[in-house]
């Protein structure tokens, strides 16, 4: 179930949101029974036989939980634990990629096995190896089964995220009294407006100068420099848009059921540096990746040359995260590459510089290099990939993807426009969307936001307040959107 979608916003929200309202009377027990059942239906709507995947899932790592709750068996047992869920994990998303790289390798044939990826498997199955990990390093253990399979599966975060820790979000659930009130609930609502906006209003619309695009070159075709540029740049701007809509969504999302999700983004393209990048951008995934990867690895305690090796290993195992292709993995790597080159050059240069066009000039290295890698990251093949970076810098030939003359879609009516005009019309779309990205606030600036735990970040001249004009430019968010849903594009980080 989409949230985009009228279902979502008409029938299963507001019935979600009534049922919890009468819920918290009773007590706030009665509130985390009907939010777990919510989100189970939210995930069974999709494909009802994988909830029982989710459910086992969910019940195995509680019973884990509790058996680790006997020091002497805690290491054994998380061990065990880990193990079954990456198997889980591996065998769902991972087999064909295994069966594809041995028949490439040996050049023997394997059979391919049809398999439909659980939707947010990478992400339930993340967020209880922690909690395992966490119990094996002395966290308490949960022994309430029904707040752990809320924790798991709240269905704000489900599909798509943010990673949540669950001593973030168990004590939330389980507190005598919420936060919940009229003005909280607003500011989810003006929140999860601009979420839906960012989605449906801005990713959707670039998505059409991106998908012939890169089809076309998955196919064997290729494409002139101008629209090389054009859809690379579009489709950067088309994952961000997206992903982070989606984020915000999912904080409005819980914000009216009183729960804190942590901030996934926080204007990534703004930033100077792959360093700062990674702290801005699936804030938690580089959470994740760092607590339970990058540190156990050795970190850099083990010193210099251990600890680009320890970057490089988890960038790539955070590339293969994203899917089961070598174009993720080589996507991690150039980040990884990155990462090593930014941490030598501060080694050698100190902190960022200080004047305005050294900082202009590490900002354009730093999303010419972003930009490149989300090439690998985009292209369903190598082939395409290497045929994109070889049209985006003249050295292979291309034509067109699209017919002549071009179909331009706006609010799902076709409008036939020449090649230039279609071009002329991209650049323009790209041009305002990366405005947008660099010139408005984030959302906990704009919103003052606050974490669970965490003070809220300074605001701005312009946030977001309780009144009539934020409710009206509320609506007016929402009345858009509500038009520009015909296209029914699922959330690009749902295929992970």
């Amino acid at each position: 179930m989409l949230f985009s979608s009228y279902a979502f916003l008409f029938q299963f929200l507001p019935a979600v949101a009534l049922a919890y309202a009468v819920a918290r009377r009773v007590s706030p027990r009665c509130g985390i029974w009907v939010l777990a059942f919510a989100s189970l239906i939210f995930y069974g709507a999709w494909k009802p036989v994988y909830l029982l995947l989710l459910l086992a899932s969910i019940g195995v790592n509680f019973w884990l939980g509790l058996k680790m709750e006997d020091p002497r068996r805690r290491r054994g047992i998380g061990t065990l634990g880990v193990a079954l869920n990456l198997a889980l994990l591996c065998y769902f998303k991972y087999t064909n990629f295994l069966l594809d790289s041995f028949t490439m390798l040996s050049g023997t044939p394997l059979p391919f096995v049809n398999l439909v990826l659980p939707l947010g498997i990478s992400f339930f199955t993340f967020q209880q190896i922690a909690y395992l990990v966490d119990v094996m390093r002395g966290a308490k253990v949960e022994r309430d089964i029904v707040s752990y399979a809320l924790f798991v599966s709240f269905f704000p975060h489900l599909i798509a995220g943010p990673l949540v820790h669950h001593a973030e979000m168990i004590p939330q659930f389980k507190r005598a009294r919420t936060s919940r009130s009229a003005a909280l609930a607003a500011r989810g609502l003006a929140i999860f407006a601009a979420g839906l906006f960012k989605k449906v209003v801005i990713a959707d619309n670039l998505a059409q100068f991106v998908t012939p695009v890169f089809a076309h070159l998955d196919a064997g075709g290729g494409v002139t420099t101008p629209w090389a540029w054009l859809s690379t740049l579009a489709y950067s701007l088309q994952i961000y848009f997206d992903f982070s809509g989606y984020s915000d969504m999912a904080v409005g999302l819980a914000l009216l059921f009183g729960i804190r999700l942590p901030v996934n983004f926080r204007s990534p393209y703004k930033a100077t540096s792959i360093i700062e990048f990674w702290r801005r951008w699936h804030i938690t995934l580089s959470r994740f990746l760092r607590d339970y990867l990058y540190i156990p690895l050795g970190g850099n305690r083990l010193g210099e040359q251990r600890r680009y090796i320890n970057l490089l290993v988890t960038m790539l195992l955070g590339g293969l995260w994203h899917g089961a292709a070598w174009n993720f993995v080589i996507w991690g790597g150039l980040h990884g590459l990155y990462l090593c080159i930014n941490h030598l050059w501060r080694a050698w240069r100190g902190d960022a510089p200080a004047s305005m066009p050294a900082k202009a000039l590490c900002w354009a290295v730093t999303f010419f290099a972003v930009v490149i890698a989300w090439v690998f990251f985009r292209a369903k093949t190598l082939a395409g990939a290497w045929q994109m970076l070889g049209s985006l810098f003249g050295l292979a030939a291309g034509s067109s993807a699209y017919a002549s003359p071009g179909i331009l879609r706006v609010m799902d009516l076709p409008i036939l426009v020449g090649e230039e005009s279609l071009l002329l019309i991209g650049g323009g779309t790209v041009a305002l969307a990366l405005a947008v990205a660099l010139g408005l606030p984030n959302v906990p600036q704009l919103f003052r936001y606050r974490e669970y735990r965490r003070a809220p970040e300074p605001g701005v001249p312009v946030r977001w307040r309780p009144d009539a004009a934020w409710a009206a430019f509320t609506a007016l968010a929402f009345a858009i959107s509500l038009f520009g849903m015909w296209q029914r594009l699922e959330f690009l980080y749902f295929q992970f």
